[in-house]
């Protein structure tokens, strides 16, 4: 078998990559390396069996060739956070909504056996009910969320216009090894972890009693790849845990001093994913628990060594457009 990871030498699409790779694939990978870092894929530098293209998924006419004679696409190519989608949109639509685009139109173009998206559960805003089931109204609250949505729209109206068999799955809170570096709040084990190896407080928002539903990376790429050898397509499910864990009880895991900083508009107090549909037709649920995954991060905790220390004041200097659109 062929695969294409765009955003291959990401945070996921690393995890990606060495599942594939492992299962005896023949991988490529596309990433302009905005985000993704090419020492997350270094281990696996004598690899015949892999491929990276150093492209941009907006550029359609320069990606195309990498999807002759692919079996599967692992789509994780995007722009992540939430203050950067607010100050430049234009950014986050065109990366996660046209590169979308572009990349459904090479698969269809491929004849491919299928496509997984990978789709965000930032598309439930603040939701009514916990757990949060895949039919819960889609309420995005700020560009990063809402590009997200629409690059998933695009991806099942693909599915639905031209068959194109496609899986989307909405991933909750996703930490692990090789967790970026930056962001102020989305990428919080970045944050935490660099704190740590700093001797700085954590800066934690509101009172930490916040949960979420922390997610190990190896369970969300044995998600995609249970996904992808399936017999389902057309079809969307939450990826998540099975509970849901306070921040609180993270930094109590880390071991380390604590800072508060102000809580932050059009941010849940709770994320927690109903995991019920994807138990039921794909028979996947996630197997380390959150002290596991924890430990397995703190035993990689050098990966952050270089990583920005955030203190509350530059924290706050950030998230000043945060405040000023969403905390209306």
């Amino acid at each position: 078998m062929i695969s294409l990871v765009t955003g291959g030498c990401g945070f996921i699409g690393s995890h990606m990559v060495d599942r594939l790779l492992a299962e005896g694939h023949t991988v490529r990978v596309i990433d302009n390396w905005t985000t993704g870092r090419p020492e997350n894929l270094h281990h696996q530098k004598d690899n015949e069996n892999l491929t990276v293209y150093h492209m941009d998924i907006r550029n359609r006419g320069e990606i195309e060739p990498v999807f002759k004679d692919v079996d599967y696409v692992f789509h994780f190519a995007a722009l992540a956070d939430i203050v950067p989608s607010i100050q430049k949109p234009w950014e986050y639509y065109s990366s996660n909504v046209l590169g979308t685009y572009n990349v459904v139109e090479c698969a269809k173009e491929a004849n491919i056996k299928k496509l997984i998206y990978a789709a965000s559960s930032s598309c439930y805003g603040i939701p009514d009910e916990y757990p949060t089931r895949e039919s819960a109204e889609i309420r995005p609250q700020y560009p990063y969320a809402l590009t997200k949505r629409l690059g998933e729209e695009t991806v099942l109206h693909w599915g639905q216009v031209y068959g194109l068999p496609v899986v989307t799955l909405r991933l909750f809170n996703v930490y692990g090894t090789r967790s970026r570096t930056s962001g102020t709040y989305g990428a919080v084990f970045g944050v935490f972890l660099a704190q740590k190896l700093a001797g700085k407080p954590f800066t934690v928002v509101g009172d930490g009693n916040q949960t979420r539903d922390f997610t190990y990376v190896t369970d969300i790429a044995d998600a995609f790849y249970t996904a992808a050898v399936s017999d389902v397509v057309q079809d969307t499910f939450n990826v998540g845990s099975g509970g849901t864990y306070s921040v609180n009880r993270l930094c109590g895991l880390l071991g380390g001093e604590i800072t508060h900083i102000p809580k932050r508009p059009g941010e849940p107090d709770c994320t927690f994913a109903d995991t019920s549909k994807i138990k039921d037709k794909l028979g996947w649920k996630a197997k380390v628990t959150f002290e596991e995954g924890v430990q397995k991060v703190l035993d990689n905790i050098d990966y952050w060594k270089e990583a920005p220390v955030w203190t509350p004041e530059s924290i706050g200097a950030a998230t000043e457009d945060w405040f000023k659109y969403l905390g209306k």
